[in-house]
């Protein structure tokens, strides 16, 4: 799908949230969960960064950004491990 479609997307569920009454508790809990994926997404682009070096190279999909947002730095040692030793 286009990026447009997902942004206009978003918007619409901010407006509606705003207009249906959504606190501010609400706010600051997905905007710490969309800020711990751009964090995990961030994590993922240096580590294919420099793992390039060694010929290492890990997805960045959802699933592995949403792994590495939500988990840290140990979710990304996880994934590192699962394929390093389950998937090669």
């Amino acid at each position: 799908m286009d990026p447009i479609l997902y942004i206009s997307i978003a918007g619409i569920g901010v407006c509606l949230f705003l207009l249906l009454g959504g606190g501010v508790k609400a706010f600051r809990w997905t905007g710490g969960i969309f800020v711990r994926l751009i964090i995990g997404a961030l994590a993922l682009f240096f580590l294919n960064a420099f793992g390039s070096a060694v010929g290492y190279h890990l997805p960045i999909n959802a699933f592995t950004v949403m792994v590495s947002g939500l988990l840290g730095i140990p979710g990304v040692v996880m994934l590192v491990a699962v394929d390093l030793f389950i998937l090669m």
